[in-house]
């Protein structure tokens, strides 16, 4: 069980600054999973100081763009060999099935590997001619000490997804990371260490809101960049507009899925078992507004129901299960009441309900039912908030133009998709779309194409080069 007893600051491990001690438990049978030492102000200060001396030295920034690579490129395979060592430490802590984590940590070395091809072929400097007697150079620096937050439903990713970009343009850079997750990201430190990375740049820091708060409006931090919820994200832009700080925000969605009449029902019933309910529901990118055409609408909600009736339900560790339990008692308390509010709110219920499930040894998680709406409308809070669990609603439409009408009537951008046996066609529904990300029939865009969200969604993209640019400043230098 790791029992941590000090914290990583500047590349170095050192005593915490207070004696509160964040105990990270199961979700599954609260049982402690381990300890970590809670970051206070104290600790922000130093690691601010840290990164801010690192940074001013040059130690990293005025390395060679190819050195970083170079770095970035042995943590990803120091990274990559203790992929299954991560993923089930990532179970234990936030309760998602062993096969989502398992998957999710073996793909990010494709998701390093973006932003490494990136860097190799970036701008980082270059020169050109304006006239006879005047040349133009551009460069891309680093911005400077970068505060990276992150939430706790799919935390290494989050956390490189941010940390690898940032480092790679020059920054230094602070994580800090959610307590129902505080355990995973210690290791981060060591590894980058053992990749080369100098004293100074990197630091770890476990803890809550409040602390949060004050590393995002901390006078010597640079850039923020954030995923989370949009309440949370709103409050940062806030902050850090004041400061006229950088900022990058990935926040929540109510993505909806278009189900087209001429799609395909068996293949787009296994495609959103996936793209709706995959790590328990706990995803901004979940595809939880299900589109159906009125004139197949009873076909699709019975099979939308077998499948999510039939969804293995249980301890996040077996292999076999789907969907593991909420990650805190609040979370399992928020999906529970959202469940009542669409059956208060005139929804079917199809499948699920707000009891837990009826499993004895499922009796100490925070298990929730997933369930099925029918019969919703568009108006309704259940589809119109992001819910953040195994929450689905079907919404019936009437042509085409009426489901894009749907689709785009809601304060998110974030993802969504479109079934079809014509993928031409469901290139052309996407495109009318107000979403940062699309998928036709579940094609997934991998890690070279920017993610990120319109409207309530978010501010900037990551992975690949739109995701290594907004860790960078653009100067222009006449000559």
């Amino acid at each position: 069980m790791p029992d941590y007893q000090h914290l990583f600051i500047g590349g170095r491990w050192q005593r915490p600054a207070g004696s509160a001690l964040i105990e990270v438990r199961s979700p599954h049978d609260r049982r402690l999973v381990g300890t970590v030492p809670e970051a206070t102000r104290g600790d922000i200060d130093r690691a601010v100081a840290s990164a801010r001396a690192a940074f001013d030295s040059g130690s990293w920034a005025d390395r060679s763009p190819a050195d970083r690579q170079e770095v970035i490129r042995r943590f990803d395979e120091l990274h990559h060999a203790r992929a299954d060592e991560f993923s089930g430490l990532i179970t234990d802590e936030n309760g998602s099935p062993s096969w989502f984590t398992s998957m999710l940590q073996r793909s990010l070395t494709d998701q390093t590997g973006s932003y490494l091809r990136a860097a190799e072929q970036f701008g980082w400097e270059e020169r050109r001619a304006l006239s006879e007697a005047t040349d133009l150079v551009l460069r891309r620096e680093a911005i400077g000490v970068v505060a990276a937050i992150i939430p706790w439903n799919a935390p290494h990713q989050s956390a490189l997804a941010k940390i690898v970009p940032a480092l790679l343009a020059g920054n230094s850079v602070i994580l800090k990371s959610a307590p129902e997750t505080a355990l995973d990201g210690m290791v981060l430190g060591d590894l980058l260490t053992e990749a080369g990375l100098p004293e100074g740049v990197f630091s770890v820091l476990p803890a809550g809101r409040e602390v949060s708060e004050y590393l995002v409006s901390h006078a010597g931090v640079d850039k923020v960049a954030f995923t989370g919820s949009t309440a949370a994200g709103r409050r940062i832009a806030s902050v850090a507009g004041e400061q006229l700080k950088r900022v990058s925000l990935e926040l929540g969605g109510k993505s909806a899925s278009i189900v087209l009449p001429d799609a395909d029902l068996a293949q787009t019933v296994n495609g959103l078992k996936f793209a709706s309910l995959a790590n328990n529901g706990e995803a901004c990118v979940a595809h939880t507004r299900i589109v159906l055409p009125r004139s197949r609408y009873d076909e699709f909600v019975d099979a939308l129901a077998e499948m999510v009736s039939t969804l293995p339900v249980g301890d996040p560790r077996d292999p076999a299960t789907f969907i593991g339990p909420m990650v805190r008692a609040d979370q399992q308390r928020r999906v529970r009441d959202y469940i009542g509010i669409g059956a208060a709110e005139g929804a079917r219920i199809v499948v699920g309900g707000t009891e837990a499930p009826n499993t004895p040894a499922l009796s100490k998680g925070y298990y929730v039912q997933p369930t099925l709406f029918a019969d919703v409308d568009n108006s309704m809070r259940i589809a119109r908030e992001e819910i953040f669990g195994p929450v689905l609603a079907a919404i019936p439409y009437d042509h085409e133009d009426d489901a894009v009408k749907i689709a785009n009537d809601s304060d998110y951008g974030l993802s969504g998709g479109v079934w079809t046996s014509d993928r031409e066609h469901g290139l052309a529904v996407s495109r009318r779309i107000r979403t940062g990300t699309f998928s036709v029939n579940g094609a997934s865009r991998g890690f070279e194409a920017p993610f990120g969200g319109y409207k309530a969604s978010g501010i900037g993209r990551e992975y690949g080069a739109a995701g290594l640019a907004v860790f960078t400043e653009q100067k222009a230098v006449a000559l």
